[in-house]
């Protein structure tokens, strides 16, 4: 029987991509993972992440992981919420494996668990059962195992952003690091830099700041 687990990083940050990942495994190779150590991204250091993330590529079936950068992110939410818009790159995902596992666990962003398990299936064109939990993530190995996979990915997506127009921080607004590096960008340059999130709150905000104090 093969199993898959998904989960995501980067869903809230004002800047950068969301990073989506699926992990598929059979019962044995679940037990593998958790013998390497596999839990929770958030409970590991960074360190840590990209020191397990070819053990979990080299003993499990298969996995996929997508990017869905800020200008995807900005285009689709003028119709979608975030919700849709990860239910779908889910699903995408599940079509585009090779394998077929029987159940995947999904850690779920919805306030109804299985409101997301309805939100996937739209979009899937495969016969898979889908079982949305709160705390996914932290039950279940192979979704803990998508979720390291996801923030490997992310971070370095972040890394390579720093290469390109210097410390940006974590990219999410709770940083300070970030959210001088926002201020100071719209300040400058009076719109918004190209990783940021334009339809998010706090980068409205910013820019609404600019526009107040060009009118006084």
């Amino acid at each position: 029987m093969l199993v898959a687990g998904v989960d995501e990083a980067g869903r809230g940050p004002t800047l950068g991509p969301m990073a989506l990942a699926i992990v598929v495994a059979t019962k044995e190779q679940e037990e593998l993972l958790l013998e390497i150590g596999v839990r929770d991204s958030k409970e590991l250091r960074p360190k840590e992440r990209e020191k397990m993330e070819p053990k979990i590529i080299g003993c499990v079936e298969e996995h996929r992981v997508i990017l869905v950068d800020s200008k995807e992110l900005d285009y689709l939410m003028d119709r979608k919420s975030l919700n849709e818009i990860e239910a779908m790159r889910i699903a995408e995902m599940l079509n585009s494996l090779k394998s077929c596992p029987e159940l995947v666990f999904v850690d779920s962003p919805d306030l109804i668990e299985a409101n997301f398990s309805k939100r996937i299936k739209k979009y899937c064109g495969k016969t898979i059962t889908i079982r949305s939990e709160h705390f996914a993530d932290k039950n279940y190995a192979v979704v803990s195992a998508a979720s390291i996979l996801a923030k490997v990915a992310r971070d370095r997506e972040i890394e390579k952003l720093k290469k390109e127009f210097g410390e940006i921080g974590s990219g999410y607004s709770s940083d300070p690091v970030t959210m001088a590096f926002l201020q100071k960008w719209v300040e400058e340059k009076g719109s918004l830099p190209p990783m940021a999130r334009k339809n998010w709150e706090t980068s409205r905000r910013e820019l609404d700041k600019k526009l107040q104090t060009r009118l006084v």
